[in-house]
C-alpha cells in the first residue's frame, strides 16, 4: 500500500467510524428515552452505545489511543446530540419505540462491522479473527446499551439475525480484500450487506430458531 493509499484508507475509516458512532448514539438516545432517564443517563447510554464496541476492539488489539480519544470532537458531537434531543425532541416528533431504535442500530451495525474488520486486517490478523473483531466492534455497543437499560441484550434474545449479519458481512470485506477491490468499495459493500440483511430481517420478521433443550424448564 502506498502512502497515499494509506491516507485515503485512514480517511475512509474515519468517516465510516464517525457515521457509525452517530448511528449508535441515536439508538442509545431512543433507548434512554424509552426508560425516561435523566440527562446523565441519556448521555451515558448514548456514549456506551456509540463507543463501547470500538473501545473493546481497541483493547483487544492493544490499539492506542482509543478511537474516541483520537477524535475527541466526537465526544462533543455526542453531547451536543444528547442536549439537542432532550431540549427539542418531544413525543409529538417521534415515538421512542423499540422499532424506532432498530433502524439506526442496523446502520451502525453495518458501519462498525466494516471498519472493525478493516482495522483488524490492517493489523495483519488472520481472516477469521478479523471478522470476529468486526462483529465485536459492531455488536458490543448495543449489548452494553441494553444491559445498562436493564434489558436482556436484543442481540441474544430477539431471534432475528444480528450478530449473524455482522459475521457474514465481515467475510464480504475479507473477500473484497482477496479480490484486490478498492478499500472504499470494500467498506461500502460490507456496510450495505450487513445493514440490508438486518433491515430485511426486521422487515420480514425472519428469525433464528430458539434452542429448546429437552425436559421441563428449571
Amino acid at each position: 500500500m502506498t502512502p497515499t493509499q494509506g491516507v485515503l484508507l485512514s480517511e475512509a475509516q474515519g468517516v465510516v467510524e464517525a457515521v457509525a458512532t452517530v448511528a449508535f448514539a441515536v439508538s442509545g438516545l431512543i433507548a434512554a428515552a424509552r426508560k425516561r432517564m435523566d440527562p446523565v443517563g441519556v448521555c451515558f447510554v448514548a456514549g456506551v452505545s456509540a463507543f463501547g464496541g470500538g473501545t473493546l476492539r481497541d483493547v483487544l488489539l492493544d490499539r492506542r489511543p482509543f478511537f474516541w480519544v483520537e477524535h475527541p470532537e466526537w465526544i462533543w458531537i455526542l453531547l451536543g446530540l444528547c442536549i439537542t434531543a432532550m431540549a427539542w425532541v418531544r413525543a409529538r416528533h417521534f415515538e421512542p419505540t423499540e422499532r424506532a431504535m432498530q433502524w439506526p442500530d442496523a446502520l451502525g451495525l453495518g458501519l462498525f462491522t466494516a471498519v472493525g474488520t478493516q482495522v483488524a486486517l490492517e493489523a495483519s490478523l488472520p481472516a477469521v479473527v478479523a471478522v470476529l473483531m468486526g462483529m465485536i466492534t459492531a455488536v458490543f455497543g448495543g449489548v452494553l446499551r441494553d444491559i445498562v437499560c436493564n434489558e436482556i441484550p436484543s442481540a441474544f434474545n430477539d431471534h432475528r439475525p444480528y450478530a449473524v449479519c455482522s459475521f457474514v458481512g465481515g467475510w464480504v470485506l475479507v473477500l473484497a480484500r482477496v479480490e484486490a477491490a478498492p478499500d472504499w468499495l470494500a467498506l461500502i459493500a460490507t456496510t450495505a450487506v450487513v445493514t440490508l440483511a438486518r433491515a430485511l430481517a426486521l422487515w420480514t420478521g425472519w428469525s433464528l430458531p430458539a434452542w429448546r433443550p429437552a425436559g421441563p424448564p428449571r
